[in-house]
């Protein structure tokens, strides 16, 4: 006997995403009115929205402390470094954060949306898959960026 998989209306092309995601990336982008951006999905709205907003003063360690535990999200961080020749730079990573401790059905959800959202944010540097804390430490997008 075999099963074929029958998700909801959106399950093989993923999620729409929200008009103010987009928005809010560019206040982040050209404005730097934002450290980071928190997506998450709205299964009710089928939709990719904003979750959580970081202020410009908060660090890598606020936002790494923002993203929850056992969910998946997707994150904008606008990291900020100074180069070699002493130049000051700043390069925008996306974060597709997927908990190993998260459910299936969310991992698979956040899995075949990230691309639609990947497409609206036009500017983004570095892309990070994370499964655990480990795996997007500071250390990670330093070694990116230099």
């Amino acid at each position: 006997m075999s099963f074929r998989f029958r998700g909801g209306k959106n399950a093989s092309s993923g999620m729409g995403v929200a008009d103010h995601c987009k928005g809010t990336f560019l206040e982040l982008q050209r404005k730097k009115a934002h450290r980071y951006v928190i997506f998450k999905i709205d299964e009710k709205k089928n939709e990719v929205v904003v979750d959580k907003t970081g202020n410009p003063a908060e660090s890598y360690e606020d936002f790494t402390s923002a993203l929850p535990e056992n969910d998946c999200r997707y994150a904008i961080f606008d990291y900020d470094f100074v180069t070699s020749d002493n130049c000051q730079k700043s390069k925008i990573f996306f974060i597709a954060w997927s908990p190993a401790t998260s459910r299936i059905r969310a991992k698979m959800l956040y899995a075949t949306s990230k691309d639609r959202l990947r497409h609206e944010l036009d500017g983004v540097h570095y892309e990070i898959q994370a499964t655990d804390p480990t795996e997007m430490e500071l250390d990670v997008l330093k070694e990116r960026v230099y």
